[in-house]
C-alpha cells in the first residue's frame, strides 16, 4: 500500500513535469476510479485548465489547476504518473488526462480508492477528512502534544490519520522497532525520552524512506525481514512475532520491544 514516502515520491516527479500543462482532453477509461463525479463532468470541470504546483497531505496527493483540484488517494494500488504521451496504457490504466505536452496517467489494479474532483479549499477537507499534522512535517512539541491528547496504544494511535497523517502500517511497525517500543504500549505509559526516541526514529525512517520513494526492505530493516518465512530480528536475532495490532497485522521482535 503506498504511504507517505511512496506518495512524496509521486508528487516530486510530478513537481518536475506538470506545472504549467494545460489539460486537451480526458479519458476516463474505467469510472470505477472516480469517487465523486461523473466521466462527463471531470472532462467538462479539467478541459482548458493549467496545472499548479503539486502538493501533499499524509497519504493523499494533491493537484491543483487553475480551477478545481484533483485529489488522489492511491489506496492498495494506485499510481498517479506523467508521461510524454507515446508510450502505451495498459490495462492498469484508469484515467488518461491529455496535456499540452504529454499525459498525466492514473493506473490502480485494485481501485480501492482513487481520484476526486474538489471545487475549494472547504470540498478539499471534506474529501480528505480530519488530518492531523503531516508526519514529515511535525515538529517535537507539536507531536508531544498530539500524543499527550491520546489514550490508545501506539500503533493504533500513530495509524490515526486524524492524529497525524501518512503512516500506514508498514512505516509504524518499523518506527517502532527502530524505537524498540512494542507497538501495543499505551501512549500513557511512554515517558519524555521515549516520546523524544520515537519521534526521532520517526523522522529519521522517514527521511530514508522518501530517498528511496517508498518504505524499503533494506537488510538492517524490519521491513527487510518481516516477509521471510521465519523472520528473525536483523538487530538481535530473535524470531520475530506476528499478530494483529490495531486492526492490523503487526511484526515486532519480543525481545528488542518487550511489552
Amino acid at each position: 500500500m503506498p504511504e507517505l514516502p511512496d506518495v512524496e515520491g509521486f508528487r516530486r516527479r510530478l513537481t518536475n513535469t506538470l506545472p504549467g500543462r494545460r489539460v486537451r482532453h480526458v479519458e476516463v477509461r474505467d469510472a470505477g476510479v472516480l469517487r465523486n463525479t461523473s466521466p462527463q463532468s471531470l472532462g467538462r470541470a479539467l478541459r482548458g485548465r493549467r496545472f499548479d504546483m503539486p502538493g501533499r497531505h499524509g497519504k493523499w496527493l494533491i493537484l491543483p489547476t487553475d480551477g478545481p483540484t484533483i485529489l488522489v488517494h492511491s489506496g492498495m494500488t494506485g499510481h498517479p504518473y506523467y508521461t510524454s504521451g507515446t508510450e502505451p496504457a495498459d490495462g492498469r490504466v484508469r484515467l488518461v488526462v491529455t496535456l499540452d505536452r504529454g499525459d498525466l496517467r492514473y493506473a490502480d489494479l485494485r481501485k480501492l480508492r482513487g481520484v476526486w474532483l474538489a471545487t475549494g479549499d472547504d470540498d478539499v477537507a471534506r474529501v480528505t477528512g480530519p488530518q492531523g499534522p503531516d508526519a514529515l512535517d511535525i515538529d517535537l512539541p507539536t507531536f508531544r502534544d498530539v500524543l499527550s491528547a491520546r489514550r490508545g496504544g501506539l500503533k493504533a494511535t500513530l495509524l490515526n490519520q486524524s492524529v497525524i497523517a501518512g503512516l500506514g502500517n508498514l512505516l509504524t511497525d518499523e518506527i517502532c522497532w527502530q524505537a524498540r517500543l512494542h507497538p501495543s504500549r499505551a501512549i500513557t505509559g511512554l515517558d519524555g525520552d521515549e516520546v523524544m526516541r520515537m519521534h526521532a526514529t520517526m523522522r529519521r525512517v522517514l527521511r530514508t524512506a522518501v530517498r528511496h520513494g517508498c518504505v524499503p526492505a533494506l537488510p538492517q530493516w524490519l521491513t527487510g525481514a518481516r516477509d521471510e518465512p521465519d523472520p528473525t530480528c536483523p538487530r538481535c536475532g530473535a524470531r520475530l512475532r506476528r499478530g494483529r495490532i490495531g486492526g492490523r497485522t503487526s511484526v515486532w521482535c519480543p525481545r528488542c520491544q518487550p511489552g
